[in-house]
């Protein structure tokens, strides 16, 4: 699988994983949030159930006075029937209660209904005298059995007040619990997202570094396979000037020479011609002629492929029979303004400065059709500046480079020079270089 698969994969699950949490999180959220309702619904209505429980309770005892003492028949029915129903409410408001009941309040609840069952049992017998019984013992019934009942009645009530506050308590920890699952869950998701997290990380970091010491090494191997190139260009370029050097003085030493010796044996031939002959002096001139022309262009490829004034003279003069030369055969104007160039630079110096210069004017030539180039050569104290600058027609620097321009930079930096093109289309063109001279010692004063 690729580092870009890896890392997809990686930062993917963890973005599910948080979302996941979130997601979690909002449940629980709602799950509290209708836990909360729901607990306190039910508070509410198991609170209001043992309110009624108790004031009903309270109100029972009323009833029973009155319907003892009343001495209205219909009256006193009336609270028999209230005193009925007000049993039935509470057995019914205990039944509804119990549906919800945690099993540590079933207890406190089945003990709350025997009293109630004994209470309401003592009571039972009552509601079934007539009125005499009412009126010969209702008075001693509630002297003796109701009156003494009272503290029972208020321990009732007391344990129906235990009884919901251990609602509310029970309440608080339903909540507390729903808390706590929430706090578990956030915990074991968030650990489970740290873990994942780091492992990625550590899984990223690893690939990361791989990658960054893959690429440095590529780098090294790309640094070291240029410096292999420069080094290697260097080479061709000294071989091939060593060989131009080679053949300028073959063309010059063996040809040149065995052409002029071939002239001077053309010369003694024709004078050793009568001269009567006219046809075979013609014949013989024209021989001359051609050894001449051929004696011109050997000199001419000599001097193109090393000048022997560049090794001879120095770099000064070189240059301005260059400039002769090509006003010579374009009838371009060029100047050398190099009067302050001593002659004591080192050979490389000398033929890198003579062969950019020969190939900024055989563009200017060439390509640009200039009328006027002027060459401008400097010698400071720790460098040497060349710049060709031309009225031509100019060309797009930053996009046209063909072999001549790659040929000049790779002179320039094998020196640790600098190579700098400025041109725009009908604007001219100006190449300047700039080698430092770092070893070279300074030029002598007169």
């Amino acid at each position: 699988m690729s580092s870009r698969a890896v890392l997809w994969i990686g930062f993917g699950s963890l973005i599910v994983l948080m979302v996941l949490i979130a997601s979690s999180a909002n449940r629980a959220l709602a799950r509290i949030e209708a836990s909360n309702s729901q607990i306190r619904q039910g508070f509410l209505e198991r609170d209001d159930l043992l309110n009624r429980m108790r004031s009903e309770l309270y109100r029972t005892s009323i009833d029973v006075r009155d319907y003892l003492l009343h001495a209205d028949p219909k009256l006193a029915e009336l609270r028999r029937g209230e005193i009925e129903q007000t049993r039935r409410d509470i057995n019914a408001a205990i039944a509804k209660y119990r549906k919800e009941l945690p099993p540590a309040e079933s207890a406190a609840v089945n003990e709350l209904q025997r009293d109630l069952d004994e209470y309401f049992g003592l009571v039972e017998p009552v509601l079934h005298w007539d009125q005499a019984m009412r009126e010969s013992q209702g008075a001693n019934f509630l002297r003796t059995q109701m009156f003494p009942r009272r503290q029972q009645l208020l321990q009732l009530s007391e344990r129906i007040r235990q009884m919901d506050s251990r609602q509310l308590d029970f309440g608080e920890t339903r909540v507390a619990q729903v808390f706590a699952d929430f706090r578990r869950e956030i915990v074991l998701t968030a650990l489970l997202t740290i873990g994942f997290g780091l492992g990625l990380a550590f899984l990223s970091i690893g690939r990361v570094q791989a990658l960054e010491r893959e690429s440095e090494m590529r780098y090294r191997q790309v640094v070291q396979t240029r410096e292999e190139l420069h080094r290697l260009s260097a080479r061709l370029v000294a071989a091939q000037e060593e060989e131009r050097r080679n053949l300028s003085r073959e063309l010059h030493d063996e040809v040149g020479q065995s052409m002029s010796a071939l002239l001077v044996e053309l010369g003694n031939f024709a004078s050793a011609l009568p001269p009567e002959n006219a046809a075979l002096h013609e014949r013989l001139q024209h021989v001359k002629r051609l050894a001449e022309n051929n004696v011109g262009v050997i000199r001419n490829m000599s001097l193109l492929l090393r000048p022997s004034m560049l090794d001879d003279l120095g770099l000064v003069p070189a240059l301005k029979w260059q400039a002769r030369e090509v006003a010579r055969r374009t009838g371009m104007k060029v100047r050398v303004d190099a009067e302050d160039v001593s002659d004591d630079l080192p050979d490389d110096y000398r033929t890198c400065i003579y062969r950019v210069v020969q190939e900024a004017l055989h563009n200017a030539t060439r390509h640009s059709k200039a009328t006027h180039v002027r060459v401008i050569v400097k010698r400071e104290e720790a460098r040497i500046s060349v710049a060709i600058e031309d009225d031509g027609a100019g060309f797009e620097s930053r996009h046209d480079k063909g072999m001549g321009i790659l040929g000049m930079e790779e002179r320039v930096r094998h020196l640790g020079g600098v190579l700098h093109i400025q041109s725009e289309p009908g604007r001219g063109t100006k190449v300047s270089i700039l080698l430092p001279l770092q070893g070279v010692p300074a030029p002598t004063k007169v």
